[in-house]
């Protein structure tokens, strides 16, 4: 799940070497903490939220074919 969220916000931002990914793994749940370069936090986010509401449907798309649950949190 790292590597997916990874892939797609180094896609989307200016600066893909600042991009970091981590991932807290739990029993049901994992939480993926995505930071960008302070410029690419608006085009991660998009506008209304848009971007990351997309990033956010098919993480959990993803992570149901696995059984998990998946929470993308986006970090300043």
């Amino acid at each position: 799940m790292k590597d997916l969220v990874k892939y797609m916000a180094k896609a989307l931002v200016d600066y893909p070497d600042d991009v970091e990914c981590t991932e807290v793994v739990g029993e049901q749940t994992s939480v993926i903490e995505l930071r960008v370069a302070k410029d690419d936090l608006g085009k991660v986010i998009g506008k209304q939220g848009k971007t990351a509401k997309a990033m956010r449907t098919i993480l959990s798309a993803a992570s149901s074919k696995i059984h998990k649950r998946a929470v993308l949190e986006i970090i300043e």
